[in-house]
């Protein structure tokens, strides 16, 4: 079975303003996402398929793909607000893309019959988050498991916090299994609130694990995903806001028993620029991932 790396590109970054996919972090000026592209090809996926907008695409296409286009296949899907089932229009008054569960589902054609994974393009996940999405896919591939089993890659919320601001995070219930039971999406979460203690200040534990939109799945959850969102449209297909997240569509088929999730704990740092102050530290990190000998500079040649 081929492994699909999906990449979601489509968002510009509310708060932190630009085109965080093509701001160089490296070194050598890579981005975020080279490195997510160099992990992903270390741990043996076949392809990248990018979700993103028209509006950008030659831009994106120039600066983004062409790095890597002689390292690994590159496709291209678009993600926007008319892309919707029969019998659906778009609200006089949207102009919010509907949600990262509309983005992977804007992909179910180009995605076919891979098993495929499903990342930020802004987020630095880490080789090991990778390999160990490319290895329970491959295994998932060749079982026919019911209900189908897919996999998250949960982080430790202390590894995921900004020094610069409040950030949102999907907190995640773990059964004694490792399997997720649940996601709640908790939002302004300070730094200052995660400790080990029990002070009034702290509300998290550093080893909480959260959800960073880094997910495996196998062809099985595409038509699940096709009656989530038309779910979502009967209810919410008139409201002008109201986005259909990939977590809540998950939470939906956990709840229905209609499918299970193995959680990949990784100990691995998450790096992402939620607020334009948090750029000088996350090249400090890639420099020293590059110094220890992690990736080469270039990563490219």
């Amino acid at each position: 079975m081929q492994l699909t790396l999906l990449v979601l590109a489509a968002g510009m970054g509310s708060r932190y303003g630009g085109l965080k996919q093509v701001d160089p972090m490296g070194p050598a000026g890579e981005t975020v996402l080279d490195y997510s592209v160099y992990d992903a090809i270390r741990a043996g996926f076949d392809r990248v398929l990018f979700v993103i907008r028209r509006d950008f695409e030659e831009a994106f296409r120039a600066s983004v793909g062409a790095r890597f286009a002689g390292s690994i296949r590159v496709d291209y899907v678009f993600q926007s607000l008319d892309a919707l089932p029969a019998g659906h229009t778009v609200p006089a008054g949207r102009t919010k893309p509907w949600g990262t569960g509309h983005a992977v589902w804007c992909a179910r054609e180009a995605l076919g019959d891979d098993a495929f994974a499903v990342v930020n393009a802004d987020d630095f996940y880490g080789a090991d988050s990778f390999a160990r999405l490319a290895a329970f896919l491959r295994a998932a591939g060749a079982a026919t498991a019911t209900p189908p089993e897919y996999a998250m890659v949960g982080f430790s919320l202390a590894n995921t916090l900004s020094e610069h601001g409040a950030v949102s995070r999907g907190v995640c219930e773990v059964d004694t299994h490792g399997l997720l039971a649940g996601i709640e999406e908790h939002t302004g979460i300070l730094a200052a609130e995660v400790g080990p203690g029990a002070g009034s200040a702290t509300k998290y534990r550093p080893a909480t694990i959260v959800s960073m939109n880094c997910w495996g799945f196998t062809p099985a959850f595409l038509p699940q995903l096709d009656a989530c969102w038309r779910t979502f449209l009967q209810k919410h297909g008139g409201d002008e806001k109201t986005e259909f997240y990939l977590p809540f569509a998950v939470n939906d088929l956990l709840r229905a028993g209609s499918a299970r999730v193995r959680v990949l704990p990784t100990g691995s740092q998450w790096f992402g620029v939620t607020y334009r102050e948090d750029k000088p530290r996350v090249q400090a990190s890639i420099a020293a991932l590059v110094a220890a000998g992690d990736y080469p500079s270039p990563l490219w040649h």
